[in-house]
């Protein structure tokens, strides 16, 4: 499948089977986000991977949309690491660096017949307290992850409507 194909037909998925992630699976998505560019290459980023029940709950406790899946993926970034830049202060690379990673992540996921979720429903600051995440690391996403269940399907008003790409580009 080439990319725009594989690009349209993922979906956010809302529901998993009971089935562990395969190795070979999970190695080649956390390839995938560590190949991610990243501000200067600088890789900030940091994925904690979250498979055991009492990790599980914990983020179940901060955020109710893992919508039962095995395996989590929560993306951070090293405050401390990421790209500053120089000509105004206060802009940097973090957020848009473990973006570009997550969604790398995201989408080898789909190519391998992992389903997964994008989710900002949580606290970030509690995530981190209850995770242990270092204060130094700014949560940026969770994502949920596994093998769609079979009656998985698309939320039809989140997944097949899309502005008119007239209303979202411009040509300067």
């Amino acid at each position: 499948m080439d990319f725009l194909e594989l690009a349209k037909a993922r979906y956010s998925v809302r529901k998993f089977k009971d089935q562990p992630i395969s190795k070979e699976h999970m190695d080649r998505i956390l390839e995938a986000a560590n190949v991610a560019p990243t501000g200067c290459n600088y890789q900030p980023q940091r994925i904690y991977v979250v498979k055991s029940k009492e990790g599980l709950n914990k983020i179940n406790s901060a955020s109710k949309c893992i919508f039962g899946a095995k395996t989590v993926l929560i993306f951070t970034y090293n405050k401390d690491e990421d790209w500053k830049n120089r000509l105004e202060e206060g802009v940097h690379s973090g957020v848009q660096d473990v973006s570009i990673v997550a969604t790398h992540a995201m989408m080898e996921a789909w190519e391998c017949g992992v389903g997964s979720c994008w989710v900002n429903f949580f606290s970030p600051t509690k995530l981190r307290e209850i995770m242990g995440i270092p204060e130094n690391e700014e949560v940026v996403c969770i994502m949920p992850m596994g093998y769609p269940a079979d009656d998985a399907e698309p939320l039809a008003e989140m997944h097949f409507g899309h502005k008119d790409i007239s209303e979202t580009v411009t040509e300067i």
